[in-house]
């Protein structure tokens, strides 16, 4: 990384860890090298939305060429949601691609996709089984959102016994609960659905 560049994501950096706005809105930052390649976001998921109180970490790589290239983000904590894989973390997000911009700032990303979780972007998906769900059954795709975001993001609130019941149903049968979820989330919580997408 250049000196400029370096200098950039110093100053960039700086100004998030010390805005006490953007701490209450629950974005965060952590360095996690000297070389500033390597940052630890965090963002808290927005008010009036599924994934509300929940705390997502996000792993940051900043390249060589910041910041005529975007910095490469994706989810460390498993999310549901149409522009986020949910297999990998891997977010579709036009400012992290085309529409990245040297004038664009760490901070900027990090409120952008924190904006993302309150209005998804079904048509441009990263997670083409989450967008079909959203599209075709909107209560389903909150209520496991929001079972994601209390089990991966710490979110609070009543735990979903119907969700619970079916994914000890599979664990009885030899499956690890994270599969489990996984299988039976892309279901559409369908017990017999899932079992046949495990073990078939």
């Amino acid at each position: 990384m250049s000196n400029i560049a370096f200098s950039r994501v110093q100053r960039e950096c700086k100004e998030i860890i010390t805005n006490k706005e953007l701490a209450e809105t629950g974005v965060m930052i952590e360095i996690r090298n000297d070389s500033l390649t390597k940052i630890r976001g965090e963002i808290r998921g927005p008010p009036d939305s599924p994934y509300e109180g929940g705390t997502y970490a996000l792993d940051i790589t900043i390249p060589d060429e910041y910041p005529f290239q975007p910095p490469v983000c994706k989810f460390i904590t498993k999310i549901w949601h149409p522009n986020i894989s949910s297999q990998t973390g891997t977010i579709c997000l036009d400012i992290l691609k085309e529409q990245w911009a040297a004038s664009l700032t760490l901070r900027t990303v990090l409120l952008s996709i924190q904006a993302l979780l309150t209005l998804p972007e079904p048509n441009d998906p990263q997670d083409a089984v989450v967008a079909r769900q959203y599209m075709d059954n909107a209560q389903l795709y909150k209520r496991t959102a929001r079972f994601w975001a209390q089990h991966y993001a710490k979110a609070e609130g009543k735990r979903d016994d119907e969700f619970w019941n079916k994914i000890d149903k599979l664990k009885d049968m030899g499956v690890k609960q994270e599969d489990a979820i996984s299988a039976l989330s892309c279901n559409w919580w369908d017990l017999s659905r899932a079992t046949d997408y495990v073990f078939g």
